[in-house]
C-alpha cells in the first residue's frame, strides 16, 4: 500500500506557473504508470501527463510544451507554464494502482 499526499495547487492568473508534488510514502522506484490526470468540472478525468517506462513520456497534446513531468525518489512533479484558463481542473497523481487526492488550481484569465 502506497500513501500519496498531493500539494501545489492554487490559484494563478493566466500566463503564470504552478509545480505540482505528490509525495509518496515509500520509494516509486519501480512502480508503473506515474502521471498526472485532471478533472474539470462537469467533464471526464483526462491524462495530462504520465511516466510509461522509465524515459518513455507522453503529453496530452494540450499541455504539450507548456508541462514538464518528472520524478525523485519518493516523488512526482507536474510542472507547469503559461497556465491557461482551461487548465482549470483538479489534478490527481497516479502511481501504478494508487492515486492522490487531488489538488485544485484555478487559472484565472
Amino acid at each position: 500500500q502506497v500513501q500519496l499526499v498531493e500539494s501545489g495547487g492554487g490559484m494563478v492568473q493566466a500566463g503564470g506557473s504552478l509545480r505540482l508534488s505528490c509525495a509518496a510514502s515509500r520509494s516509486i522506484f519501480g512502480i508503473k504508470p506515474v502521471g498526472w490526470y485532471r478533472q474539470a468540472r462537469g467533464k471526464q478525468r483526462e491524462l495530462v501527463a504520465a511516466i510509461i517506462n522509465g524515459d518513455q513520456i507522453m503529453y496530452a497534446n494540450s499541455v504539450k510544451g507548456r508541462c514538464t513531468i518528472f520524478s525523485s525518489e519518493n516523488t512526482v512533479y507536474l510542472q507547469m507554464n503559461s497556465l491557461k484558463s482551461e487548465d482549470t481542473a483538479v489534478y490527481y497523481c497516479q502511481l501504478g494502482p494508487w492515486w492522490g487526492q487531488g489538488t485544485q488550481v484555478t487559472v484565472s484569465s
